[in-house]
């Protein structure tokens, strides 16, 4: 009988100091996952989807990308919003030739664009025939097996397909959407000091630093980072609404895998 009442004692006692979990502890719950949603947004990875085919066949719309935050150091657009706090960049990582990169758009510091590092500063490029020239060498393509896709017609499209591989060994697949396209042939580009020159994988369907007055050469601090894991992938041409066709609409084959 004296345990019982013990015990009872020792139950009234924590039932007296344990307090009712308030509005103001979910509050602070929520601040709490917000402030570390942030941190690890900023400084470890964020998440990116892919919205148009200027990446094909690397990349295709509905992929959804892990970017590192940490690779090439931290700028003022490593932040949400790009907020004007420093000039430049801390902790700085120079990319590679071949890196798949994220960067800000430098016409408006905000739009966040994806391609391909092709030249490193002091390079020079030139288009000839769909013909990477770089530095006064051509950037050897082979043509492999043609990429086909489903049309939004239901009909299938295909496209010429080539490997090419860069002077540092790195080597990734582009496509020839149109012969002799009007960025096929270009002039002569000299990338200047602490920028970077960027093509999207699809030669004949890619705004990059081809088209001056849009894109041109990206400064290394608008760099946000590169693309290092493709997490999910969704097939852009199936309705959200159809929500019965989701599960086929997953490439499962696309889950998990690293950019290259």
């Amino acid at each position: 009988m004296a345990w019982n009442i013990f015990r009872r004692a020792q139950a009234d006692k924590i039932s007296e100091t344990k307090k009712p979990e308030t509005w103001r502890d979910n509050v602070k719950t929520l601040a709490w996952a917000v402030v570390i949603a942030l941190i690890i947004r900023s400084f470890f990875f964020q998440p990116f989807n892919i919205p148009s085919s200027s990446m094909k066949p690397t990349l295709l719309i509905g992929d959804f990308l892990f970017v590192s935050k940490f690779s090439y150091g931290y700028s003022r657009h490593s932040l949400p919003f790009s907020p004007p706090i420093m000039n430049g960049r801390i902790m700085a990582g120079a990319p590679e030739r071949g890196d798949v990169v994220v960067f800000k758009l430098p016409a408006d510091n905000r739009t966040d664009f994806i391609k391909r590092v092709i030249g490193l500063p002091g390079d020079t490029i030139q288009m000839r025939n769909g013909v990477v020239i770089l530095n006064g060498q051509a950037v050897p393509r082979e043509a492999v097996e043609n990429f086909t896709e489903a049309g939004r017609d239901g009909g299938q499209k295909t496209f010429r397909r080539y490997r090419e591989t860069l002077p540092n060994g790195r080597s990734y697949f582009v496509l020839d959407e149109v012969e002799n396209g009007p960025a096929d042939n270009t002039g002569l580009y000299r990338v200047p000091a602490g920028h970077y020159f960027m093509m999207g994988d699809n030669r004949d369907n890619s705004a990059d630093s081809r088209v001056t007055r849009y894109v041109g050469y990206v400064p290394h601090e608008n760099l946000v980072g590169p693309a290092q894991i493709l997490f999910f992938s969704f097939d852009d041409m199936t309705p959200l609404w159809k929500i019965w066709q989701w599960p086929s609409a997953i490439r499962y084959s696309r889950l998990l895998n690293w950019v290259e």
